[in-house]
């Protein structure tokens, strides 16, 4: 069994989901105290990602116990799972073992953060974060499975990735942390539910009532639609009311892509594999836009540094 297959299963590429959140957090700490200790940010980031990894696996497994990847006829590179386990690659044991070391690996580092950081913030956050990860698809809350999926994923890989990272970088918290991650958690939330589609019919046949099986693919396409104009439109407001730098306003230069998303997701709901470019397009949104932000943070505070 290879590092190939393992990197299958954890979904390597969908990391970046973790990364920006908790760059963002921790580069808005040292815009605002000036103090950047590399040793904090890569516990946080390791912190973070071993959790993302044991979400993913645990995902795979239970996944495979109600049926769901199974059901779905039609996988796509990025919807169905990672598949090891019906192309039987790894068995579900070895997926729930290596799932639940991550997990137990992620909680270590976060209760020494929690330790070095005080105040127990860290320990709330990051079992808020726990929660949500492990019970998105295993009993007895499934959240996944009951329409709570985007936004569980959205506050997961959002305000609560970022404010974690801001904590353990500035020692206290700020509501403006939860504001300005609000686009990166539209921005995975996007991702999930546009990857959602091709899902549709495996889902509801296995019970799934996820956003777009209980939306319906018409409905849920204008829901995603509408997110992709309000993300812009919250990413100006926070420049206007200077949460934000103004050198943030780079990520409207995803304009383009995301019409070309909007327009083409209206025509394609319907049909798998015409909307891959458009969950394609999320996926590089999500990562252009959160690191188009991160550079806006990061530059600012050069030039202020340089004054």
């Amino acid at each position: 069994m290879g590092i190939k297959v393992w990197l299958k299963a954890v979904r390597a590429p969908f990391l970046t989901a973790t990364i920006i959140p908790v760059l963002m957090g921790y580069l808005l700490a040292w815009h605002d105290t000036s103090t950047f200790v590399w040793q904090l940010f890569l516990l946080a980031l390791s912190g973070a990602i071993f959790i993302h990894i044991g979400t993913n696996l645990a995902n795979d497994f239970f996944d495979h116990l109600m049926g769901c990847d199974e059901a779905n006829l039609t996988p796509t590179p990025f919807s169905g799972g990672s598949r090891v386990i019906q192309d039987g690659l790894i068995s579900p044991k070895k997926i729930l073992c290596v799932s639940l070391t991550f997990f137990i690996l992620g909680a270590i580092i976060g209760f020494y953060l929690n330790y070095v950081s005080g105040k127990n913030v860290i320990l709330v956050l990051g079992a808020i974060g726990i929660f949500l990860a492990f019970f998105y698809s295993a009993r007895p809350f499934k959240i996944g499975y009951k329409c709570f999926g985007e936004v569980s994923t959205g506050l997961g890989f959002g305000p609560i990735m970022a404010m974690g990272a801001y904590f353990v970088g500035a020692r206290q918290l700020s509501f403006k942390v939860f504001l300005v991650s609000i686009p990166v958690g539209i921005l995975i939330a996007l991702v999930l539910f546009i990857n959602e589609f091709p899902d549709h019919d495996g889902d509801k046949a296995v019970g799934k009532r996820t956003l777009v099986v209980f939306l319906g693919k018409k409905n849920a396409v204008i829901l995603y639609q509408a997110l992709l104009v309000a993300l812009y439109v919250i990413i100006i407001a926070l420049v206007v009311v200077k949460f934000l730098p103004y050198l943030c306003l780079f990520s409207l230069l995803t304009l383009p892509v995301a019409f070309k998303a909007f327009m083409a997701s209206g025509y394609n709901y319907e049909k798998i594999y015409e909307l891959l470019p458009v969950n394609a397009a999320t996926i590089s949104l999500h990562s252009i836009i959160g690191s188009l932000l991160c550079a806006g943070i990061a530059v600012d505070k050069f030039l202020i540094l340089r004054r």
